[in-house]
């Protein structure tokens, strides 16, 4: 209406004209003394529709009508003591009542303008952090690649083997950076993640005939700061199945289970293999293998622990976290 400002004057003529008809149909039942009825809702839904300038317009046009023909000495605009004390009442409420309905709306106005601000500002960050999320994706990328170069003038075959683990573990990372970071911090829930994690492991392992099962108790979520060591911890040890205890083998099965235990107040995280298992009189703390170091570490720093054993003739990788 801010470009057509007529509209909300023929209004204000239109809503006063009924006002005035309404008022003289219920006239012979009402009696003397109340000029206005009628009146100030005619007042009130033109500022209300049309805006605080076609309100004061049905206002002036209202009272004119009221003074002229329901205030006595009636058909005349004679000015009283009495008449005027009432015309100030009727102008000291409507005045109320237009500035009442013109605050509101501006308020109104202004709420949808912050909001409108808030989901651009929001969907801005959203975009930085996702061109972030990019970057930062696509630099361990170029290092993982720089890594895989940097081995071909490498001669020593464990020179070799921790430069391939060092590009595998940059690309898993930088992998998990465009897949679990929510930019408006949400927790994450573990049956995809775990499921889409052991079937990306499977891949890289180059072993599509090994099967990945996940079995995840409803409920548990992941907090994203502890998505990537999680998903490290889990990797060395689909990589330790991999590589070791299904090394020799193209089909075989490795479980993830996730579980609350209330008793212990923790929530435990198995992966478990049915290999061909761990080698005699092996021990975690003596081990000479980065990748289980690296998962102990990683499961300290989340208050945590890792471990490795037999049971059931299976190779069992547990970590326990915090509940």
């Amino acid at each position: 209406m801010q470009n057509r400002p007529w509209v909300g004057y023929v209004a204000a003529v239109l809503f006063s004209v009924i006002a005035f008809a309404l008022r003289l149909v219920v006239d012979h039942s009402l009696p003397q003394g109340y000029p206005y009825v009628g009146f100030f809702p005619a007042v009130i839904f033109t500022t209300f529709l049309f805006g605080r300038h076609a309100g004061i317009l049905a206002g002036l046009l209202c009272g004119l009508l009221a003074w002229y023909v329901f205030i006595p000495p009636f058909y005349s605009f004679s000015l009283s003591p009495g008449t005027l004390l009432s015309l100030c009442f009727y102008a000291f409420v409507v005045a109320i009542d237009i500035a009442l309905i013109h605050w509101m709306q501006r308020s109104n106005r202004w709420l949808v303008d912050e909001r409108e601000r808030s989901r651009q500002l929001i969907d801005q960050r959203e975009l930085l952090f996702r061109e972030l999320q990019h970057r930062v994706s696509n630099n361990l990328q170029v290092v993982a690649a720089l890594l895989a170069l940097q081995k071909r003038d490498v001669t020593d075959d464990r020179a070799r083997g921790a430069l391939d683990e060092a590009a595998r573990r940059l690309t898993l990372i930088g992998k998990l950076h465009r897949q679990l970071h929510d930019p408006n911090g949400g927790r994450l829930g573990m049956a995809a993640f775990l499921s889409q994690l052991g079937a990306d492991l499977i891949d890289v392992g180059g072993k599509p005939g090994i099967r990945c099962h996940v079995a995840v108790e409803e409920d548990i979520t992941l907090d994203p700061d502890a998505a990537i060591p999680v998903a490290l911890i889990v990797a060395e040890a689909v990589a330790n199945a991999l590589e070791h205890g299904l090394s020799d083998r193209a089909n075989g099965r490795i479980d993830i289970r996730l579980a609350r235990r209330p008793a212990q107040g923790d929530v435990e995280l198995c992966v478990e293999d049915d290999g061909r298992g761990l080698p005699e009189g092996f021990d975690l703390a003596s081990s000479n293998s980065l990748g289980l170091r690296i998962a102990s570490t990683f499961a300290r720093q989340l208050g945590g622990s890792f471990e490795i054993g037999r049971a059931e003739q299976r190779t069992v990788a547990r970590i326990l976290l915090p509940a």
